[in-house]
């Protein structure tokens, strides 16, 4: 939206919500208005590192690969020295995960969570950003899921005797829930219910995050009559699902607001899911599993957490996502399970996979863009409080932001830039 300079001098940031009024006396602003801006890089988009394939660049080259991209999430399965070697000085965020195996000793044992800690995190630490650890993938319901709870606790425990600020958590399926239709009626099944609500209570008063995978390709290959393909493939353009007011026009969402309402339900208001797993196959399902359905699944997934729009449940929030996975990894079962990777192993990627890199480099541009307005108004804000100070200056002495003819245009600082 383009907005002119008048003799009234109204100035409306639609974006921040704010207004600024300007007369020939007073300067009502407000600083944090010019920092919405989004940092390069695509706002809340991660990756997965998988290492189970024998034909895997070292981790040195890949590392060096996401930063060539931009890349600034990754998630680790386990404490891999190699990778977490070459992730020193990177400036990368790490979620790094625990084997499930390491489960019951970490419940059951302090000392061997102080030992994992002191083996596997303190000695990066000065040089690699540890955002999360996650205690064990997808464990719940199952055998293992009693011990997730305290493994958690002694975890915490261990990184605050080192005096270690990471946040705690674990990471689940949507297997977790009884229900998930509509989204509102997502509750955590009778099996779960005891440890989830317990996790629940524990991530609620630490703050901390519940990771979750989120997968609509699962949910469409399982239930093809009665799902619709672009509404799991964010291409659908009308509203498919309804809840209330509320309106999806992707499964990605409905997925996550299911259990959003499952949290709440157990006492989890104020806990934030961060998305650890997304993708679609590109091989190994017939027609379902195909270059192109997964291209426009990647794709419209990246457009849609960077454009900061959130969920129905939760809009306006940018829902932090890891991609999955950045390589096809040919250990992991045949079938599927080996087309998810973003690059092939020699490192290069399918013609529909560059579309993460262009956005990537538009983020760039678009910030650059943005940064400069913020210089131009915050000149302008300074000639103003110097104009008061030294006996407040009428406004219309204030030179406004040129940019083209020398109008005052906003329309670049009221655009999303994620868009």
């Amino acid at each position: 939206m383009t907005r002119t300079t008048s003799p009234r001098n109204f100035l409306y940031c639609k974006r921040s919500e704010f207004l600024f009024v300007m007369d020939n006396q007073w300067l009502f602003f407000c600083v944090a208005a010019f920092f919405l801006v989004t940092q390069t890089g695509i706002q809340g988009i991660g990756l997965n590192y998988g290492l189970l394939g024998d034909n895997l660049p070292t981790p040195d080259k890949v590392i060096a690969l996401l930063k060539s991209r931009n890349i600034q999430k990754i998630r680790l399965f386990d404490p891999n020295h190699d990778v977490l070697n070459a992730l020193e000085g990177s400036e990368i965020e790490l979620v790094l995960g625990v084997l499930n195996q390491d489960l019951n000793q970490l419940a059951n044992d302090p000392s061997f969570a102080t030992t994992w800690v002191k083996t596997n995190v303190i000695p990066y630490t000065p040089t690699v950003h540890f955002k999360y650890i996650s205690a064990g993938n997808e464990v719940i319901p199952g055998p293992l899921a009693a011990y997730v709870l305290p493994a958690m606790k002694n975890l915490v425990g261990a990184l605050k005797a080192a005096n270690l600020e990471i946040s705690v958590t674990t990471c689940v399926s949507t297997q977790v829930l009884g229900s998930s239709y509509p989204p509102s009626n997502g509750s955590f099944s009778e099996a779960v219910a005891p440890d989830m609500v317990s996790i629940t209570g524990f991530l609620e008063a630490n703050q901390s995050s519940l990771l979750v995978n989120i997968y609509p390709y699962f949910a469409y290959a399982s239930d093809p009559a009665n799902i619709r393909l672009d509404y799991a493939l964010f291409t659908a353009t009308d509203v498919v699902a309804t809840d209330g007011e509320m309106g999806y026009k992707n499964l990605f969402d409905a997925m996550v607001d299911a259990v959003y309402a499952a949290l709440e339900k157990a006492g989890g208001s104020n806990v934030e899911i961060v998305v650890a797993e997304s993708g679609w196959p590109s091989a190994g399902n017939g027609d379902i599993a195909t270059i192109k359905n997964a291209g426009n699944y990647v794709n419209g997934l990246i457009g849609h957490v960077a454009s900061g729009a959130g969920t129905p449940r939760r809009p306006g929030k940018v829902v932090e996502t890891y991609l999955f996975a950045i390589f096809n990894e040919d250990l992991k079962p045949a079938g599927t399970e080996q087309n998810f990777g973003l690059y092939y192993p020699d490192m290069t990627e399918d013609e529909w996979k560059i579309d993460l890199e262009r956005r990537l480099a538009e983020k760039d541009a678009q910030f650059e863009v943005q940064q400069e307005h913020i210089r131009r108004l915050e000149s302008m804000l300074q000639m103003v409080i110097d104009g008061q100070t030294r006996g407040r200056a009428p406004v219309d002495q204030v030179s406004p932001v040129e940019e083209g003819g020398g109008s005052t245009h906003f329309s670049d600082i009221d655009r999303d830039p994620r868009a």
